[in-house]
């Protein structure tokens, strides 16, 4: 999970989404406050119009009644004035003369501006009876007989807050709505932008499973080169595997024609009543030795190539049933789990044929009644395949040295004494192991474990 997560976090998708992605709600966030910011000055600028608005309908209400005391003509026409503590409020002072909206109740305005400069007007913050207040005050004279006057009008900031919260909810939906529809166009954008780059991947996995030989041409031309360097390389590739199966092949049959002659002319002195057992010996060794390192060659080549599979169910199905008629007369039975039977193993089919022959053949010669081989899939990415046998086991200090060229532990046994060093070499040059441990039926189990091609 952590390294699926890893990888997902490295991709060029994830990274391209991600980085669209935090531009977006980093720009949407700045553009956000930007916004309020303005409709906060709006919003101030327009309730301070409102209040200039009604100051200059307030004076030219404004008389004296027959006792000399300040009057209004006739109501303000907003009936917010009128309403206890609703938030807006007017006051006219002339010295101890005040008259003020019912909307103040008994409480007042602190208006403090002096008097003098009739025309003068200030902008300031106060605190009204049902909280803090935007106020203007404004020193007007109405008619000479009144005299200048001190005019105060206010509106509660509650009130600019509740309409500029409203904008901001209102803002703050729309533009994440804006925010959540670039992110799926980013991501509709670079999902199908990064298409050729699945399509590569799909034909590299194709190769890598031996059903392609090479990616496909019709693809973007931002990516063309890149396929055709790929294309070229496995060419490359290809011909260097075939020329190194070529002179590996040419350099056996160049060796094994002349080993044939020393074999044949030991046999004739042997028959001849000379001492020739020495050349066999020697020419049965420099045989096994060939046979040993062209299949480490005939691995290497194929290990270097693009496309090396194999199923593995049929290999091994051929392989036991191949061998159980060979040990017919000694009544071995041979059981097969193979709990991966579509498993592909990136491995060429000769080499798998020649491991699991070896493996299962070893078993068969050294079991007294039953040979157990069990396929599974360990763990992601590997095959996991054990060849145990009801023999009479493998000493712990042998199950390293049976890996070694030409060691046999019983000479009475047939064998050369390579398959086991085959399997370790051929294995490990395709990234795959093997080891011996105890079997549960008694005897010996050797482990081989391979790497498998998915679609991944």
């Amino acid at each position: 999970m952590a390294r699926a997560l890893q990888l997902h976090l490295q991709s060029f998708r994830f990274r391209l989404i991600a980085g669209a992605a935090i531009w977006i709600v980093v720009g949407m966030g700045f553009s956000y406050a930007a916004l309020v910011s303005l409709l906060r000055d709006h919003v101030e600028s327009e309730f301070m119009d409102e209040l200039d608005h009604h100051g200059t309908e307030l004076s030219g209400l404004i008389r004296l009644d027959p006792a000399g005391r300040l009057t209004i003509s006739q109501p303000l026409s907003d009936h917010r004035f009128f309403e206890p503590y609703s938030g807006y409020y007017w006051q006219v002072q002339r010295g101890a003369d005040i008259l003020a909206s019912p909307s103040l109740g008994a409480a007042r305005l602190p208006a403090t501006m002096p008097l003098d400069g009739v025309g003068r007007e200030e902008d300031s913050t106060a605190v009204s009876p049902s909280g803090p207040a935007m106020m203007m005050q404004r020193i007007i004279e109405p008619s000479p007989d009144v005299g200048p006057v001190r005019l105060a009008v206010a509106t509660d900031r509650r009130l600019i807050d509740e309409m500029i919260g409203g904008l901001r909810h209102t803002l703050g939906i729309s533009l994440g709505a804006i925010a959540a529809g670039l992110i799926v166009a980013a991501v509709i954008q670079v999902t199908y932008g990064l298409m050729p780059l699945g399509r590569i991947r799909l034909a590299v996995a194709a190769v890598r499973r031996g059903e392609a030989k090479r990616l496909p041409d019709n693809l973007p031309r931002e990516v063309a080169p890149l396929a055709a360097s790929v294309n070229a390389l496995i060419a490359t590739n290809e011909e260097v595997v075939r020329r190194a199966r070529t002179q590996a092949g040419n350099l056996a049959h160049a060796l094994k024609t002349p080993l044939a002659v020393l074999m044949d002319e030991a046999e004739r002195i042997q028959d001849a009543g000379g001492d020739g057992h020495v050349i066999l010996e020697q020419c049965e060794r420099m045989r096994r030795q060939i046979d040993y390192q062209m299949a480490k060659a005939r691995a290497a080549a194929s290990r270097s190539g693009a496309g090396a599979t194999a199923a593995f169910g049929p290999a091994l199905e051929g392989i036991v049933s191949a061998l159980s008629r060979l040990h017919r007369d000694r009544g071995l039975v041979f059981n097969v789990d193979d709990a991966a039977p579509d498993t592909i193993v990136a491995c060429e089919r000769e080499d798998l044929d020649e491991m699991i022959g070896n493996l299962v053949d070893n078993a068969g010669k050294w079991a007294r009644t039953r040979v157990r081989v069990t396929a599974v899939r360990a763990y992601p990415g590997r095959l996991s395949v054990s060849v145990e046998d009801d023999g009479p086991g493998m000493p712990e200090e042998a199950r390293e040295r049976v890996f070694l060229a030409g060691e046999r532990l019983d000479e009475m046994v047939p064998g050369t004494g390579l398959g086991l060093a085959i399997v370790r070499d051929v294995a490990e040059l395709y990234g795959g192991s093997v080891w011996i441990d105890t079997s549960p039926l008694g005897g010996a189990a050797v482990h081989l474990e391979l790497p498998i091609v998915t679609s991944d």
